[in-house]
């Protein structure tokens, strides 16, 4: 499965899935650095986003941190429970985890995304 992940510069994964979606998540790396997790926004189903685009934001005790979309296209579900059940990204953030999924515009767009040793590189070899 993490051979299929592609990753941004701001920590957020994405997996190709069938029938041309995409699913977005954010990396243990980034949840680590979160530590005890208070809330989260997601965006609503439906709405168009642009690679870069700020879709959410995730709160810890220590800060808030945006949530950015990794390609551009449409929000056609969002894990409406995890925002509930915030630990969900500790235990399994590139499973359950998930926060929502996207129908690209250019699916294309996901390999100029990092991949798993590109990503690993950035953050310094610790664990994704």
């Amino acid at each position: 499965m993490a051979g299929d992940l592609r990753f941004a510069k701001s920590h957020e994964w994405i997996r190709a899935e069938h029938g041309g979606v995409a699913t977005v998540g954010i990396s243990a790396y980034a949840v680590e650095a979160l530590t005890d997790l208070v809330f989260m926004q997601l965006p609503t189903v439906g709405r168009r986003v642009k690679a870069g685009e700020s879709i959410g934001e995730i709160e810890s005790v220590k800060a808030v941190s945006d949530i950015y979309a990794p390609v551009s296209g449409e929000i056609v579900e969002v894990n409406a429970s995890l925002p509930e059940r915030l630990e969900t990204l500790g235990r399994d953030p590139f499973g359950d985890g998930w926060l929502v999924r996207i129908r690209p515009d250019d699916p294309a767009e996901m390999a100029g995304l990092l991949d798993q040793a590109a990503y690993d590189a950035l953050v310094g070899g610790q664990r994704h």
